[in-house]
Parts: C-alpha cells; sequence; structure tokens
C-alpha cells in the first residue's frame, strides 16, 4: 500500500509541475510577484496531493516568524522547502546556484525566490550572497537558509557550515531556528503516512560572536529534532 500511495503522489506531482510549467511560462517576463503567487499555488497543491495520495499531513508549532529576519532550518527532504515557502511571507531562500541551471524548475525558482551561492567562489560568495540577502530584507521579506547545506537523513551526525553564521554577522538580524522531521516520512521516492512537524523555536538576537551563534544555533535545532524523532 505504501508503494502504490508514494507512486500515486509522484504522477500527480509530475503531472502537476509539467503542467503548471508549461502553462505559467510566460510569467517569467512578468512582474516577480506574478511568479511568487504562481509558485505558492503550486506548493500547495504538491502538499494537497502528499496529504490525499501518500497521507502525510503536517504540524506547525511555534510562533511563524514575519518580516525581515533570518530563519534557519534542519533539512531532511523537499518537503522542507514547500512548507517553510508556505509558511513564510514571500522568503528569499539560499540555495546552490547550481539548482538555477535546471530547465523550468530553476527558471522559476531564480525568478521568485533564489538568494543563490556559488560555492567554489570562496569568499567572494559570502560578499554575493550578503549583497542579495540585503535585498531581500529591504523588502520587508525573511530569508530562509538551510544551514548543514544539504538534506540529512534523521539521525545523522550534524554538519552546520559556517556560512549562516557569516549571513548572520554580516546582516546584524535575528535568527530563529527551525526543528522538522520530514525524514520519518518523505524518504525519496517512499512516503509513509503520518505527521511531519515544523517548530519555529525561540529566536537567537543579533550582536553574538560567531562561535557562540554556531553553538546555539546548533544545540536548539538539534535538540528540539531529536525530540520529535523520539516521539
Amino acid at each position: 500500500m505504501t508503494f502504490l500511495r508514494s507512486a500515486l503522489f509522484m504522477v500527480w506531482f509530475l503531472i502537476l509541475t509539467l503542467v503548471m510549467a508549461i502553462i505559467f511560462l510566460p510569467l517569467l517576463a512578468a512582474p516577480r510577484k506574478a511568479t511568487v503567487r504562481m509558485a505558492r499555488r503550486w506548493a500547495r497543491a504538491t502538499l494537497w496531493g502528499l496529504r490525499v495520495f501518500a497521507g502525510i499531513g503536517e504540524r506547525r508549532i511555534g510562533k511563524v516568524p514575519q518580516g525581515g529576519v533570518l530563519v534557519a532550518s534542519k533539512h531532511m527532504s523537499m518537503w522542507d522547502t514547500l512548507a517553510l515557502y508556505l509558511a513564510l511571507d514571500d522568503p528569499g531562500i539560499v540555495l546552490k546556484r547550481e539548482l538555477l541551471r535546471i530547465p523550468f524548475y530553476g527558471w522559476y525558482l531564480g525568478k521568485a525566490a533564489a538568494i543563490p551561492i556559488d560555492r567554489s567562489a570562496g569568499a567572494d560568495a559570502l560578499r554575493r550572497m550578503t549583497y542579495a540577502a540585503q535585498q531581500v530584507l529591504a523588502d520587508g521579506r525573511p530569508i530562509l537558509i538551510f544551514p548543514e547545506g544539504t538534506r540529512k537523513k534523521p539521525g545523522a551526525p550534524p554538519d552546520y557550515k559556517p556560512g549562516v553564521a557569516g549571513l548572520y554577522g554580516m546582516l546584524g538580524v535575528a535568527c530563529v531556528p527551525a526543528a522538522l522531521d520530514s525524514g520519518r516520512y518523505w524518504q525519496g521516492f517512499t512516503k509513509h503516512p503520518g505527521t511531519i512537524s515544523l517548530e519555529f523555536l525561540e529566536p537567537i538576537p543579533p550582536g553574538l560572536k560567531r562561535r557562540e551563534f554556531m553553538t546555539v544555533l546548533e544545540q536548539r535545532i538539534e535538540d528540539a529534532t531529536n525530540r520529535m524523532l523520539r516521539a
């Protein structure tokens, strides 16, 4: 049954994505807000299909961050990006520049929400990322970053990258950690029925030293994530 439900969701996801990508192609020449509205509809429809076909719902805990803040979240699956994109108000998402090269998906992503980072550019990558992030904050929008830089399986050892501390220090804004347990239910192709938890944790005020910030961020996210996984 799990395989069948996973397959039905995958069919829904592929058809939905292909149809919307083609129909709304002219939006790439329209103002950014039009692309954002389309992207949010696609994300909502994707999660609707996940609930209906795969039996996966969600539970949101804590106060959703508003305005120009930095949100640093655990990352286990594609669900995280979709759910956080809908929970936050038009976030700028820090992501690998390579993703923007994917036909259709990358085009819309670049138009709607991207703060691309070129990992091969070294220190220059942080400067470019910071400049793009400052433009997002100037519009009163939040910034979303996955501080480990990639997806992690539930229970895997944490590996937080220094880029989030550099961004936090350069921007001078509060950082809201976010924990989740999507990897228990979204495991590649296989989708297990259940309820994914997404929790926004106590904000970290601006102004902490780099090492202190990284310690607090990792501890809050990992403690909350491990609590979810043990439940």
